[in-house]
C-alpha cells in the first residue's frame, strides 16, 4: 500500500474494519480464520494483513509452522475506536429507519 493513502484509507474499508473487530477480542486468529469471518480470500486478506503490519496495528506470532495474528497496542486502541464508530454509525441508522 502507498503510505500516502494512509492508514485511514486502509481501516475505514469494510474487510480491514472486519479484521480489527474481529481480532479486537481475542488472543489472536489464524490468517484462514479472518478470511471465512470477513468473507474474503486468504490471498485478500494476507495482503491487509501485511499492509496492517506495516503500519504496526497488527503482528504475527508463530507457532510451529503456522502464524497466529495479534492486534499491537496500536491496533487495540485503532479497534476500540472502530468498535465505537461502528456502534454510532449504527444509532443513526436505526434511527433514520424509525423516521422512515
Amino acid at each position: 500500500m502507498e503510505l500516502d493513502k494512509g492508514i485511514t484509507g486502509l481501516v475505514l474499508h469494510e474487510k480491514p474494519a472486519g479484521v480489527l473487530l474481529s481480532l479486537k477480542g481475542s488472543k489472536g486468529k489464524y490468517a484462514s480464520v479472518l478470511a471465512k469471518e470477513t468473507n474474503c480470500t486468504y490471498t485478500h486478506i494476507l495482503k491487509v494483513l501485511n499492509q496492517l503490519q506495516e503500519f504496526g496495528v497488527v503482528s504475527f506470532k508463530k507457532q510451529g509452522r503456522t502464524k497466529i495474528v495479534e492486534l499491537t497496542e496500536k491496533g487495540m486502541d485503532i479497534a476500540h475506536e472502530l468498535e465505537g464508530l461502528v456502534r454510532q454509525l449504527e444509532r443513526v441508522y436505526e434511527e433514520k429507519k424509525e423516521v422512515l
